[in-house]
């Protein structure tokens, strides 16, 4: 298969730049790719791989610098090799809408239309799933759940009951949403659950990877706002408040009952004790651990973790102990305390 590249940038509503002729018979990344490819150009960071690639044409942005081969200008690079891409590229089309004979559907749940129920999905009593909602195999829906349209589970994920996704949300396989929050009460000797009575509540556009955990409150709903974004390998805890367009990425945690503004973004492995308040475009870094409240805005690094300025100055500080532990033993030795401890 191949395609010139005036043909191409017709594709996605670009202007040629050079040979509009040129036949392109595929599309990669910069270091991957090799003559007869197109590849693109989208920020800084790609800009010094160019030397490297043997790509014979690029996607750049409107008004780039000029580049030392064919290309296409666009208004958005990588959007517009990912169309390529798939053109080269085909993904395998999915099933037809249906519900595979080996699915489960209690006789009050109600289904939408175009819905695509593959083997051993499992719908509960008085649950609603919405329009086109395609549910792989062995995904769960419990009792008095509502899904919204064109929602997608994965292999075996889990949904508990009295659970409310909104429109478009994807969750990824093996993850589960509305387990009980990590509630107990020392009475007696022992520790004893408190009952988690609450759901789960998840916004429009919000995307759920692998292996994580949203657990269901105590007595009121966790909920995750609109278009966050949560990746692979996630918790977050009961009663917990996540604002919209929120990033938790892999291995990072919350902890109960914290409340986060919208736009935040919390690094890999990144942890927020309990009862804690993240301020809209807080930012907290890989392996910080917040103990405190964090204002709107602030970046902040470190466990315990503090703003990003403080943080990588007592870093530097710290790499400095072994020199200044020298300096001590030499002032020392010409002051003769040599038998002195340092």
């Amino acid at each position: 298969m191949s395609f010139t590249l005036r043909k191409l940038a017709e594709l996605v509503g670009g202007r040629v730049v050079g040979d509009g002729e040129l036949v392109i018979t595929d599309a990669a990344p910069l270091g991957a790719a090799a003559p007869g490819h197109i590849s693109f150009l989208d920020g800084g960071k790609h800009l010094q791989d160019r030397p490297s690639t043997a790509a014979s044409a690029l996607l750049v942005r409107r008004g780039h610098a000029p580049i030392p081969c064919a290309g296409i200008e666009v208004d958005d690079p990588l959007g517009a090799f990912l169309t390529i891409f798939r053109l080269f590229h085909h993904q395998p089309e999915p099933p037809p809408p249906g519900i595979d004979p080996r699915a489960y559907v209690h006789p009050t749940a109600r289904l939408g239309d175009g819905v695509s129920l593959q083997p051993f999905v499992c719908i509960g009593e008085n649950s609603v799933v919405g329009s086109r909602c395609r549910l792989h195999p062995g995904a769960i829906v419990g009792r008095h759940c509502t899904l919204g349209d064109d929602v997608t589970l994965h292999p075996n994920v889990v949904i508990y009951d009295c659970c409310r996704l909104g429109n478009r949300v994807i969750v990824h396989a093996n993850t589960v949403i509305g387990a009980d929050g990590f509630g107990y009460r020392f009475q007696g000797g022992r520790h004893v659950k408190v009952p988690q009575l609450g759901g789960v509540e998840i916004g429009d556009d919000v995307e759920i990877g692998a292996c994580s955990a949203v657990d269901r409150g105590t007595f009121q709903a966790t909920r995750i706002g609109a278009g966050t974004k949560i990746d692979n390998l996630v918790q977050v805890a009961h009663n917990c408040q996540v604002g919209r367009h929120n990033l938790l990425v892999s291995q990072s945690g919350i902890a109960g009952s914290c409340v986060t503004g919208d736009l935040v973004v919390l690094a890999g492995q990144a942890g927020v004790a309990d009862h804690l308040r993240l301020g809209t475009g807080a930012m907290i870094g890989p392996q910080a651990g917040v103990i405190g409240d964090v204002a709107a805005g602030q970046r902040m690094l470190g466990t315990p973790a503090r703003p990003e300025r403080e943080a990588k100055v007592a870093a530097v500080n710290a790499e400095r102990v072994g020199e200044l532990r020298k300096d001590v033993r030499r002032i020392k030795q010409q002051l003769g305390l040599n038998g002195a401890h340092e």
